[in-house]
């Protein structure tokens, strides 16, 4: 039995470790939308060089790709979650 009470602790401490990453990404990808909307405005609301706006297209770009990147990580963290597989994940 105790065992079984082992492996409940450890699916918990799992699951609550992962809604905790859940929710950091939640706020860390709203933040990057934010700057991809300030972005946005400063390339539209001021007169730029082209280099300038290359710069900022640029930044753009890589907030994007970023934001699509947590977006997956957190899809996959929800999908345990929702699964009931919980697990601690370990990034190196």
């Amino acid at each position: 039995m105790k065992q079984g009470q082992a492996e409940m602790r450890r699916q918990n401490v799992a699951k609550r470790s992962m809604t905790k990453e859940a929710r950091q990404l939640t706020g860390l990808i709203a933040g990057l939308r934010e700057s991809l909307e300030r972005i946005h405005k400063e390339r539209t609301g001021t007169k730029l060089t082209g280099a300038e706006i290359g710069m900022l297209d640029e930044r753009r770009n890589n907030l994007l790709l970023t934001i699509a990147a947590l977006d997956d990580r957190l899809s996959a963290v929800q999908g345990l979650i929702d699964l009931g597989r919980p697990h601690i994940i370990r990034v190196h």
